[in-house]
Formats: C-alpha cells, structure tokens, sequence
C-alpha cells in the first residue's frame, strides 16, 4: 500500500502544543523522529521509508516543536534532547501509546537515546541513525556540515542558496536532492516563528545537546541497531564507536557511499534492514 502525506496528516494537543504527525499502518507502533536541520519535517525525512515499515507495524511519523505543522516554540532551557525526549513521551501518552519502537536520524537519534534512557521500559526496538549524543573519536568538531547548519539562521536571513549549501552536505550524491524538496524544506525554514528563534543555533558558544554517551548506556536491555553513512559529514561515523562500545545489545550497520541521510539515499537497503530488527 502507498500512503500519502495528506491521507496520515494528524494533530494531538500535548499541553499547550500542537504536535503534527502522520500515521500508517497497524499493529506495534514504531515513532519516526526526524532530524534537526533548516526546514526538517518527519514526512521529508521518511517519506521513502513509510510504505514499507508501515508492513511491520504502525508507523508514527512526528513533528517535533518548532519543526513541520507543530508548535514553534523556540530555544528551550536545558539539553534539547531532555525538551524533545519529554514531548515525546506525553505524545505518547495524548496517543494512549504504553510502549513504542523507536527511529532516530541525527537530533532525532539523540532524542530517541534519550527517551530509552529515562524510561527504558517505554521502548522497544531502538535505531539510533547518525545519531547525535555520541563521541567522535577521530573527528575534528564540530564538522563542516554542523557549521553549514549553524551558519544559516545565524544573521537572521536564511536562503535557497545557504540551505542547498546544507543539504548537499548531507548527502554522498548531491543529484539525491531535487529541487521540489529543496523549495519544500525552504518554505518550512522560513517560518517567522523560527528565524526569530531558531531552536538549533549553539548557545554559548557550543550546542545544546548533551553528551550521552556519558549515561550508563550499558544498563539498557533494549535491543539497538546503530546505522550510519560512511561519507557522513555532519555527524561522522567514528562517533557511532562509543556508542556501540557501552550499549550492551547493539549491532552497527553502516552504508558505504552515504551520507548523513541514509534512510533517502540507500531507501531501499534501510528499510529492509530495519524492517528485519523490528520483526518480533
């Protein structure tokens, strides 16, 4: 079956927010978070791999605030793993939703990371994708497509030009990218909303994200599966070391001739691999 965005689209009060999401499918529910690039969506980043994961189970594909059709809300206090983590566990509960596999790509990794950590018990399956939250241990930081990211809202007027800029480095084939998908994720960043407040600019000089690999990650019993691109020039792959180091059940994937999307550029091959982890 093939689904469509407009046909999934729905929304959730969460407390004073109003969360976007779409939903396919039946059975177990496995949450999609997307990524915190300019113009991120949950339908933008996993709109290749919906139909397929949609086989295993429910798929939940989720707008975080300040990103798609939900709330913008701005730079929070604290870690934004810590904010996001706690959206997403009272969506959850908004959905009547006890327990959840979980996909993460890049802040949505970390973010993914993070809600297992605090309440193992809520997670099932967890795939950690360029995940944010680990350690480079050979790469210099931060990389030159986290300063590309950084640098678009940083005076204020973001462009077609500094988002391509962006979005090819995400990428190992930059012919990936069409130009309708570019335009999509441009209109989505130029929301006032969220060039006066950008929730992803460093403050203080340095990200707010925190360093989980720091947590006691070997006390999880989830069972991860890490995947990354090789070519990854946002979050490199040495950072996926760690975290496969100190998770006691993790088994790492990783795409040769891919970037930092690998769910869009190696679609094929990643929904079947996932599709495979998330089979009871």
């Amino acid at each position: 079956m093939s689904y469509t965005f407009e046909e999934t689209s729905r929304t959730v009060k969460v407390d004073d927010l109003t969360i976007h999401y779409n939903d396919a499918g039946e059975g177990f529910p496995s949450i999609l978070i997307h990524g915190g690039g300019p113009g991120a969506t949950g339908w933008s980043n996993y709109r290749r791999n919906v139909d397929h994961l949609a086989e295993t189970g429910r798929v939940i594909v989720i707008d975080l605030p300040n990103y798609g059709g939900s709330t913008k809300v701005g730079p929070q206090p604290g870690g934004l793993f810590q904010y996001y983590s706690g959206v997403v566990r009272k969506f959850m509960d908004a959905l009547d939703i006890e327990r959840a596999n979980f996909i993460g790509n890049s802040l949505g990794g970390g973010t993914s990371l993070k809600f297992t950590i605090d309440t193992p018990e809520r997670a099932g399956k967890v795939v950690l994708m360029g995940a944010g939250g680990g350690l480079p241990v050979f790469s210099a930081m931060p990389t030159e497509g986290l300063r590309r990211m950084f640098a678009y809202y940083a005076d204020g007027e973001p462009t077609r030009e500094k988002l391509r800029d962006f979005i090819e480095m995400m990428v190992f084939d930059a012919s990936e990218i069409s130009d309708e998908l570019l335009e999509e994720r441009f209109q989505n960043s130029i929301n006032p909303e969220v060039v006066a407040a950008p929730s992803i600019l460093p403050r203080g000089g340095k990200p707010a994200i925190e360093d989980l690999w720091r947590e006691d990650l070997n006390s999880l019993p989830n069972k991860f599966l890490i995947i990354w691109g090789r070519e990854d020039r946002v979050l490199p792959l040495d950072s996926a070391f760690i975290l496969l180091n100190r998770l006691q059940d993790a088994r790492l994937h990783v795409f040769p001739n891919c970037g930092h999307w690998a769910q869009w550029e190696c679609a094929g091959e990643f929904n079947q691999i996932v599709g495979n982890f998330l089979m009871p």
